[in-house]
């Protein structure tokens, strides 16, 4: 899995996102991303801040324990996710 792979305890995410969406969901993986979609526009990072929110709330971290690594200003992003405490289901997260 290319867009999934473990760091130690941490998990680290390579993501697609989809700004202006009508709800926030996993969409699937798409080749080796998975896409995410996201109601935030992508204006003056409110959608990178989204982002972070609404996927510490979905792996049961604190918002600190999520890390934009790359991708900042690109709807290609790379995403550290310090010791999940739980994983969202519907997705294979069988992760070496």
């Amino acid at each position: 899995m290319g867009w999934l792979r473990r760091d130690g305890p941490d998990l680290v995410l390579q993501v697609q996102i989809q700004p202006r969406a009508s709800s926030d969901a996993i969409a699937g993986v798409l080749g080796d991303r998975l896409k995410i979609r996201l109601t935030s526009p992508p204006v003056e990072g409110k959608a990178n801040e989204h982002l972070i929110a609404w996927l510490a709330r979905l792996f049961g971290v604190p918002r600190s324990q999520v890390t934009l690594e790359r991708g900042a200003g690109s709807k290609h992003k790379q995403v550290r996710i310090r010791c999940p405490k739980k994983l969202p289901e519907n997705l294979d997260w069988d992760v070496k």
